[in-house]
């Protein structure tokens, strides 16, 4: 028996995105994620629907946000799009239930973590379409999965990925429990990489050596391992959710970012502000917080989902989403190929973090445009007394509670703003519970005027009849948070805050393996066209609130600004990027006021500076 879930997720038929959420979503289906299809012949030409490209995970990466972009956008090209892709997927799928684009005599050497995937794909497009095919193809491939664990065991992706079997194993088991279908659960478990004895002995204190590669300490792997003792709790006894936090405090303290996140280029790290991580492994942490909210309710997973959504995700990704990084750095003051003798990043090319159609590696390009669409599709979730609100965003949902149709409306500019509205509607009097969402981040909280010292979520219980708002406002703190080697970033509320620097792009268009970088979906190289070398004169800052722009996340109309006092140093540029730390902390010039821009709003940035003569 599973046991229940503490939040249940909304579908695409039951929750919509307003306000600048849809427009970001918008922009992602204008861009590379709503086109890949067109011009990238990994997607276009895959062994997934009949042609002769890749035929592992691209196609079922791209389909998981592609789909739900889609069916949130209501937008029926895409939608027919998505049709046409999964008839070809389940057309090829063989009697047995193997579903994966390969000969029998391959199957022995295939990587099932792409049966994993796209079996997830078909449940996130069944909840889309509600097309009665899917669960039949599922059945089938999974039973067949069953059967082909018992004489080949997991190895490479699959065993490190080995928990995202999980997922339609347990959306299938709620529709049509089986026997077997625990078994598989625990011959995946069994056969599976033990993240638990990775975390409870600690060994990967400091990064590898340059240029040492491993499963164990890859970025994605880890951001995707974060739900893997949360989603067995379902299962068995056990406290996925400490174990989880126990996990990040072991990331945050070795390997991590401003950003909210940890480094992994591909592997861990360290916490220098010029080590990248994988845009993959931002949108996979994501996921899991997505998750981790879903199975215990906890509003930590919420904090921090949002951290990475308002900062990590849009940073890696040009403002228009044509294009976007494979590693994005916190102190990133020029996007250039850099020397073959000098990367920075410890297995990845001299290329990672140039913005483009696929640097360094194409996994990051199909996967990256999950973010959006399932950051929308968490922002309420259904209790068992009615309805939560787990990440702030504009939405509105239309669902039912025990019998009776709600409609809930959150109106707001967070995390540009400082709080939102919300609107409740229900067809007849009836007693359920709203969970307000109080970010932990926030120095004061309001509920209808009245402050509250709740973090968190704020649980109304009561009998809703004919229309009522509730107003939400907060007020934030602007603070100067420690980073490693005496430097500091600025943060207020859920936003991390850059120096703004102007910026010079340089387009290449060429082809290579095939596969051609055209404009707008070339690659580009940028460079500083402003003074980036400065250190915080004081801590004093005062904000500038504005407006959001067409381009939600865009250098060049930032919805709000940060006006801070800084020096000039001697910080120190080689091999195209700053170095790790200031060569000197000595002011070269008197103070002058600079804008600081919110993360996610940059491509070149400086986020983490010194201070330079704090008396």
């Amino acid at each position: 028996m599973l046991k229940k879930l503490k939040y249940t997720p909304l579908t695409t038929d039951e929750i919509a995105p307003e306000g600048w959420l849809k427009r970001q979503l918008e922009i992602q289906a204008e861009g590379l994620s709503g086109n890949l299809h067109k011009v990238w012949k990994d997607v276009r030409d895959s062994k997934w629907i009949g042609g002769e490209c890749e035929g592992w995970e691209r196609v079922p990466y791209w389909l998981d946000g592609f789909i739900p972009l889609a069916y949130l956008l209501n937008n029926e090209d895409m939608k027919t799009t998505a049709k046409r892709y999964v008839d070809a997927i389940l057309l090829r799928q063989n009697e047995d239930g193997w579903i994966c684009p390969c000969s029998k005599e391959e199957r022995r050497t295939y990587d099932v973590w792409a049966a994993f995937l796209i079996c997830k794909v078909l449940v996130v497009y069944y909840d889309c379409s509600k097309d009665d095919r899917i669960e039949e193809a599922v059945y089938k491939a999974l039973k067949n999965l069953n059967d082909h664990l018992d004489g080949n065991t997991l190895f490479n992706w699959g065993m490190s990925r080995w928990f995202e079997g999980l997922i339609p194993i347990f959306w299938l088991y709620e529709r049509r429990p089986e026997d077997w279908m625990i078994d598989l659960c625990f011959k995946c478990k069994i056969q599976g990489l033990n993240y638990r004895t990775v975390f409870e002995h600690w060994r990967m204190q400091q990064p590898n050596e340059h240029g040492k590669w491993s499963f164990i300490s890859h970025v994605v792997n880890i951001a995707m391992a974060l739900k893997s003792e949360g989603l067995f709790s379902r299962l068995v006894d056990g406290d996925g959710n400490d174990w989880a936090k126990q996990a990040l405090n072991l990331l945050f303290r070795d390997h991590g970012m401003a950003a909210g996140h940890f480094t992994g280029d591909e592997c861990l790290s360290g916490n220098s502000p010029v080590q990248g991580s994988e845009l993959c492994s931002v949108v996979e942490a994501m996921y899991s917080y997505e998750n981790l909210i879903s199975i215990t309710g906890d509003p930590y997973w919420s904090d921090l989902l949002e951290k990475l959504a308002f900062n990590a995700l849009p940073a890696a990704t040009s403002a228009d989403m044509w294009t976007h990084q494979y590693d994005q750095m916190t102190n990133q003051v020029e996007v250039s190929y850099l020397p073959e003798d000098h990367v920075v990043f410890r297995t990845n090319s001299r290329e990672s973090h140039l913005f483009g159609l696929e640097p360094n590696f194409g996994c990051c390009t199909a996967n990256f445009n999950q973010g959006w669409p399932k950051f929308a599709l968490s922002t309420v979730m259904k209790s068992e007394t009615g309805f939560a609100i787990t990440a702030i965003a504009p939405v509105t949902v239309n669902a039912m509670h025990n019998g009776v149709k709600v409609r809930i409306q959150i109106e707001t500019d967070y995390p540009f703003g400082n709080g939102y509205r919300v609107s409740v509607i229900t067809e007849k009097p009836l007693e359920m519970s709203l969970e307000l969402r109080i970010p932990s981040v926030v120095k004061k909280a309001y509920v209808d005027g009245n402050e509250t010292q709740c973090r968190g979520g704020l649980k109304l219980n009561g009998v809703w009849e004919k229309a009522k708002q509730i107003y939400v406002e907060f007020e934030y703190e602007t603070k100067f948070v420690k980073r490693p080697n005496e430097l500091f970033c600025i943060e207020r509320g859920m936003l991390l805050y850059s120096l703004f620097i102007d910026e010079k792009w340089v387009a290449h268009e060429y082809q290579r393996d095939g596969v051609e970088r055209k404009y707008p979906y070339c690659d580009y190289e940028i460079f500083a066209g402003s003074k980036w070398n400065y250190g915080f004169a004081n801590r004093k800052v005062e904000v500038v609130e504005g407006t959001i722009g067409d381009y939600v996340f865009s250098n060049e109309c930032p919805p709000i600004q940060i006006l801070a006092n800084v020096v000039e140093i001697d910080w120190g540029f080689e091999h195209g990027i700053c170095l790790k730390q200031p060569k000197s902390r000595s002011p070269i010039g008197s103070v002058i006021k600079k804008r600081f821009i919110p993360y996610g709003c940059t491509d070149l940035r400086i986020t983490e500076l010194p201070m330079v003569n704090e008396e």
